[in-house]
């Protein structure tokens, strides 16, 4: 059947926008249902961020990019630097429960919204718009932060989104026209309680983890370990040969001493004595839904560490199923881009298809080696080393599943393993409860709406 809306002529004047994609229907909201505002006059500033080269060398002031939203909040997990001079840096410091919204990017990360609660003092890039409410309290931070994450929020991006080939847009301008219910104030109030009580879970979370990092680094004697870069290094022709590799940075003798510092303390075993590994597939985009289906595991969905069904895409009537699937327990890492970047697989994304530019490992015994460890080893100073050694340093890094095979991977008494995956797991579950308190306030939020 054909859906189709009648828009009047008026309504095409005042929008600026012919494009039928502007006036589908299940865009519609109805305005007239309580008291409705612009986002533009419920802000103080809105503003976009820095366009600058970034750096991974700590040069200048950290920066906040589209990948350091996630679950509705800023985090400086993965954050890189720029150069700035510190009085143009002034008008780009972030602040406290300022909200910044993801203009520019491909279509299922455009709009993605997130405030800022804390970190380090830092700047913004220039693909984000920072958003900050008037003083006034007639709309609170954490609600118009809610509010743009809730399906209602969602409509309008949708609704205003520029889409071109792998692009798409909202510009401020646009941004500003988004329309907000005018919420009782001992209302948004709630919603800043739930939205500040998930950020203490995923504070509690992060404590959890690092926790965990820090026993495993004490008990292989990494705790203080200093993993400098030589000047030099002198390496045999042979060993060239054998690496099939010329590259400096393949050969600092930074790595040889990782690992000898760590054969002192444990047994050591190449990963591909304990584990299975194998490459994902590439999916047909004609399959892609962003709606239901079974999830196709991507290298960008788990650019944090953790998987996330924030974004994801899935793959609808898709026989093939020879295609490469997880289970609970895996471990999915990245291959091409973010090299190195891995998460644990959990029930939720059992039987997920994972795509070409991730592997996934499959431990072959996990009550020798707990699937909590053996990622934390991935992601700790161990995992990241060989991936950054092993990595092709070109534009796009990449590196193979035969590469990885090769790591060494320490192998603590299983007691040990034990209470470093007992930290994981309270890491996960406090993650977990931070995520049910946003839903718990989008789902408020959405109510309201609907009951008005």
């Amino acid at each position: 059947m054909i859906t189709y809306s009648i828009i009047k002529k008026s309504q095409l004047e005042g929008s600026l926008r012919l494009d039928a994609e502007y006036y589908q229907p299940e865009y519609f909201i109805d305005f007239t249902k309580g008291i409705w505002i612009s986002v533009d006059d419920c802000l103080g500033k809105c503003q976009y961020g820095l366009s600058l080269q970034m750096n991974d060398g700590e040069i200048g002031y950290p920066i906040y990019k589209m990948d350091d939203i996630n679950s509705c909040f800023l985090f400086e997990d993965t954050v890189r630097y720029v150069s700035v001079n510190p009085k143009e840096a002034e008008h780009y410091f972030v602040e406290k429960n300022d909200i910044f919204f993801n203009r520019v990017n491909s279509d299922e990360f455009v709009g993605r919204t997130g405030i800022f609660k804390e970190g380090p003092k830092s700047v913004f890039a220039s693909y984000l718009i920072r958003l900050r409410t008037k003083n006034s309290g007639k709309i609170l931070p954490d609600y118009l932060n809610i509010f743009l994450n809730s399906k209602y929020g969602i409509k309008q991006i949708q609704k205003f989104k520029r889409r071109a080939v792998n692009q798409a847009n909202v510009n401020a301008e646009e941004l500003k026209q988004f329309k907000i219910l005018v919420a009782p104030v001992n209302f948004q109030k709630e919603i800043e309680k739930l939205s500040n009580e998930s950020w203490n879970n995923f504070k509690l979370s992060k404590g959890f983890y690092s926790e965990a990092e820090d026993l495993l680094l004490e008990k292989l004697g990494l705790k203080d370990f200093e993993n400098k870069e030589g000047l030099f290094s002198i390496v045999n022709l042979s060993d060239a040969k054998e690496a099939n590799r010329i590259d400096a940075e393949y050969f600092q003798s930074k790595y040889d001493k990782l690992i000898s510092k760590i054969k002192t303390k444990t047994k050591v075993e190449k990963l591909s004595e304990i584990a299975m590994l194998k490459r994902g597939s590439l999916i047909d985009p004609k399959y892609y839904s962003e709606v239901d289906g079974t999830p196709y595991i991507r290298g960008g969905d788990f650019s944090s560490g953790i998987l996330e069904e924030q974004g994801l895409i899935y793959v609808k009537d898709f026989k093939n199923n020879n295609e490469t699937k997880v289970q609970a327990g895996d471990i999915v890492f990245t291959l091409i881009g973010s090299v190195g970047a891995s998460a644990l697989v959990n029930e939720i994304f059992e039987n997920s298809f994972i795509s070409n530019n991730t592997g996934k490992i499959t431990i072959n015994n996990k009550k020798e080696i707990l699937p909590e460890y053996l990622n934390i080893i991935l992601q700790s100073i161990i995992g990241k080393s060989q991936f950054k050694k092993e990595a092709s340093q070109t534009a796009q890094p990449k590196i193979s599943d035969s590469q990885v095979k090769n790591f060494y991977i320490p192998i603590l008494p299983k007691s040990v393993q034990q209470k470093i995956a007992d930290l994981v797991i309270k890491s996960h579950e406090a993650r977990k409860k931070a995520k049910e308190l946003l839903e718990e306030a989008k789902i408020k939020v959405e109510k309201l709406i609907e009951n008005k």
